[in-house]
C-alpha cells in the first residue's frame, strides 16, 4: 500500500501568487487546502522572488503535517537542473537568468522543481481533472497569454527544458502584430486579455464576458473572432497530434460557451487528415488552481525520481 505524502505548489502570474497543498497516494491525489496573495510586482523580480520564498515557508508551516516536496509554476521558460529562469514576458522585471528555484529551495529545506504554468495546468488535469481518462489531450490556458500543453499516454510532454507545448507562440500570421516574445503573428498576439477586452469593446475580458451573455453585439462578435484564432491555433495541434480531447482553462475560460463553436467550426474548416468529430473541447475541470495543483504534483513526481530513479 503506498504511503500519503503532501506536498505544496505555487503558480507565479503577473496578478496573483496562487498555492494549494496536495496529497498523493500511487496514482490517488486530492487537494488539500488553497489560496491566492497578491503578487508584489512593485521590484521586479527584486520583490517577486523573495515573496515566492516567504509563501512557500507559510504555506509549508501551515500545511497540516510534513511537506516532502515544492513546485513553482512559471509562465515563461527556466533552466531545470538549475531552478533559473530565462524568460518571462507578463510580469514586471528582468528576468533573462533569475534564480527561482534555489532561493526557494533554501527558504523552506525542501526539494524544488520548475514547471511552466501551462504545463503545469496539463499535468493537473491529467492527474485529477478533465483528461484522466483520454490516452492524449492538447490544453490551452487563456489568461494575460496564452500557454499551451500536450498529454500523452499519461504524462505531460515536457520536450526540451519544459518547452513542448507553447500553443500561443505558434505563428499564424506572418505578417501580423507583434507578440511579446518577439515573434509576429503568433497565436497569443491575437487571443490575450488585452485583445479580447480591445475586440470587445470592453476594459478587461471578463467585462466582455458579462456584456456578451447581456446581449452586447459588439461583445459576442469579439468573442467570435477570437475563437476563431483560437480554433486556427486548435486545428494545427490536431493535424500534428491527432488527440482524443481539447481542454481549455485560464483566467478567461468563463468565456467557453462562447468560443466553443467559433473554435469547433475552424477544426470542421481546417483539420482534413485525422476524423475531427473524434475530437471533443472541454472546460478544464480544476478553474484558474490548476496551475498551482500541477506545480505541487511536478514537485512530488521530480522527487520520487530523484528518490527512486525514472518512472518506467
Amino acid at each position: 500500500m503506498d504511503s500519503t505524502t503532501r506536498h505544496v505548489g505555487l503558480d507565479l502570474g503577473g496578478t496573483n501568487i496562487k498555492w494549494a497543498v496536495v496529497e498523493g497516494a500511487g496514482r490517488d491525489w486530492h487537494t488539500v487546502d488553497q489560496g491566492q496573495e497578491r503578487t508584489d510586482v512593485s521590484g521586479g523580480e527584486r520583490t517577486v522572488v523573495p515573496q515566492l520564498a516567504e509563501l512557500a515557508v507559510q504555506v509549508r508551516d501551515t500545511a497540516g503535517g510534513p511537506v516532502d516536496s515544492l513546485g513553482v509554476a512559471v509562465p515563461g521558460l527556466y533552466i531545470p537542473e538549475t531552478g533559473v529562469v530565462t524568460f518571462l514576458t507578463n510580469v514586471p522585471g528582468d528576468w533573462s537568468a533569475t534564480p527561482v528555484g534555489e532561493p526557494v529551495a533554501r527558504a523552506t529545506g525542501l526539494p524544488t522543481a520548475l514547471i511552466n504554468d501551462a504545463r503545469a495546468f496539463g499535468l493537473a488535469e491529467l492527474r485529477f481533472g478533465a483528461g484522466r481518462d483520454v490516452e492524449s489531450f492538447v490544453g490551452l490556458t487563456l489568461g494575460t497569454g496564452v500557454g499551451g500543453v500536450f498529454a500523452i499516454g499519461n504524462q505531460v510532454v515536457q520536450g526540451y527544458r519544459g518547452q513542448a507545448g507553447e500553443l500561443g507562440h505558434q505563428t499564424i500570421d506572418p505578417d501580423g502584430p507583434w507578440c511579446g516574445c518577439g515573434n509576429r503573428g503568433c497565436l497569443e498576439a491575437y487571443t490575450r486579455a488585452d485583445q479580447v477586452a480591445r475586440v470587445c469593446g470592453t476594459a478587461t475580458p471578463q467585462e466582455a464576458v458579462e456584456k456578451a451573455r447581456a446581449g452586447d453585439e459588439r461583445a459576442r462578435a469579439g468573442l467570435a473572432e477570437i475563437g476563431r484564432y483560437l480554433g486556427i491555433g486548435v486545428s494545427n495541434a490536431i493535424t500534428v497530434l491527432t488527440p482524443d480531447l481539447v481542454i481549455l482553462g485560464g483566467g478567461w475560460s468563463s468565456a467557453a460557451d462562447l468560443i466553443i463553436e467559433p473554435i469547433k467550426e475552424e477544426m470542421r474548416r481546417r483539420v482534413i487528415t485525422t476524423p475531427v468529430e473524434r475530437v471533443d473541447v472541454v472546460v478544464a475541470e480544476l478553474g484558474t488552481w490548476a496551475g498551482a495543483i500541477g506545480a505541487a504534483v511536478h514537485g512530488a513526481e521530480e522527487a520520487a525520481v530523484a528518490t527512486e530513479g525514472p518512472r518506467t
